[in-house]
């Protein structure tokens, strides 16, 4: 039987909604500040979301959607262009959290702090960037919240980004833990794609985005974490008699 030892969290779409009303604004304020008339509506970057990486996200979208594309003045190529909109998009999101626009699911911070408790170790695995996580962190669990997360995985760390499972591996590796161990979190297909070649097992809570995904390899699928006031919806997989997501049950889904 193996003994749950860490918890391994996606952050965009996992911790936090941030992808309709944090990134996806920001991508926007920055094209308008570059003087470009793209307008991700909430519709099309759930298309665009198929692809991980907000940078990989700008060159797909200029790739399968902009047949005519051409460079505004002042970019001598296409990847500075790409380069200065994810740094001017990366402030913005980092002002939309420190103004609380971008609250935690539901029992996120609960399951954290019941897990420092009992000693269950943290860690992250996501292809946001290491300053998105900080912002998101500092401003929803307070300054000292980094230090919560024996490893932050995040970004450019790893040569490629999910559904490849590199950024999962990094993880465990830095952990230095096996597989049998921990349990991860996640709330894509592509993230679920990311975490099983690894071996690990994974629980996703859905948002609007990716309820329709094909998540039949996930451990448990649920609506989120839930909290005892707010019960979550078990979708795929047996969470016995829990009504929100705890400790034990992390326990009782790693053994």
């Amino acid at each position: 039987m193996a003994e749950l030892k860490a918890l391994i969290f996606d952050v965009d779409g996992t911790l936090a909604e941030t992808e309709r009303d944090g990134h996806r604004p920001a991508f926007n304020q920055a094209f308008a500040d570059t003087g470009m008339d793209w307008d991700w509506t909430p519709e099309l970057y759930g298309q665009l979301l198929e692809v991980s990486g907000g940078k990989e996200r700008i060159l797909a979208y200029v790739q399968d959607y902009l047949s005519d594309f051409q460079l505004p003045g002042g970019f001598e190529h296409l990847d500075a262009l790409i380069k200065h909109l994810h740094v001017t998009k990366t402030n913005y999101y980092k002002q939309y959290a420190a103004a609380g626009q971008i609250p935690l699911r539901p029992g996120v911070e609960r399951l954290l702090n019941e897990a420092r408790r009992e000693g269950v170790r943290l860690a992250i695995a996501t292809t946001t960037t290491p300053a998105n996580v900080q912002a998101l962190l500092e401003n929803t669990l307070g300054a000292d919240s980094l230090n919560w997360f024996d490893v932050i995985a995040a970004g450019d760390m790893v040569p490629h980004k999910k559904p490849a499972p590199d950024i999962f591996e990094y993880a465990l590796e830095h952990l230095d833990l096996p597989a049998d161990n921990c349990l991860a979190f996640e709330d894509t297909n592509n993230g679920l794609r990311s975490a099983t070649p690894t071996g690990l097992k994974t629980v996703v809570t859905v948002n609007d985005y990716t309820k329709d995904q094909d998540f039949s390899e996930a451990k448990l699928v649920l609506s989120d974490l839930g909290t005892p006031e707010t019960p979550f919806t078990v979708l795929a997989g047996d969470a016995g008699d829990a009504t929100h997501f705890t400790v034990a049950l992390a326990r009782q889904l790693c053994a």
